[in-house]
């Protein structure tokens, strides 16, 4: 059982997770990629518990979903793949038992998806679609995608899915 983390999950620690799990399976993540999977963690962690994994938001940028400062940490790597070290097993230490289990759920739905399949599933959902009204397709855009938007959309998904 993982160790429960006294201090507050951040999508750095959610990152870390996807990129170690990409080491254990073999996998390769970009940026882009990286981004969208956060994205999705959030979004159902929302639906399925009506709370925020963390507190970082995301905004509504060309290329979909992206929480700015995560961008900027591996902005370096541009469109190639993410190299790390990091190992599953130290990584699932920053995680109750639960979220360790949520997490690896998404991943195991999300992780084979391309970056860019990622990013048109992102434009054909309402949250971020709301969030850019107004603007060009190509347009900057630093709208927030509200949690509470993220909430309802994934909620009523899952609601649909169960029934």
């Amino acid at each position: 059982m993982a160790n429960i983390r006294e201090t507050k999950i951040t999508s750095d620690d959610v990152a870390e997770f996807f990129l170690a799990y990409a080491n254990e399976c073999g996998e390769q993540i970009t940026n882009l990629k990286l981004q969208k999977l956060v994205y999705y963690a959030q979004a159902w962690y929302l639906a399925n518990f009506h709370k925020p994994l963390f507190e970082e938001d995301f905004q509504a940028w060309v290329h979909g979903p992206v929480i700015p400062d995560l961008y900027r940490k591996y902005k370096e790597r541009g469109c190639s793949p993410i190299i790390t070290e990091l190992e599953l097993n130290a990584v699932k230490e920053k995680f109750e038992s639960t979220t360790l289990d949520f997490l690896t759920e998404v991943a195991s739905i999300y992780m084979t998806s391309g970056a860019y399949e990622l990013e048109l599933m992102t434009h054909n959902e309402e949250p971020w679609l709301n969030a850019r009204k107004g603007f060009e397709p190509d347009q900057k855009c630093e709208s927030v995608i509200s949690k509470k938007s993220m909430e309802i959309y994934y909620g009523q998904t899952l609601q649909y899915q169960k029934t």
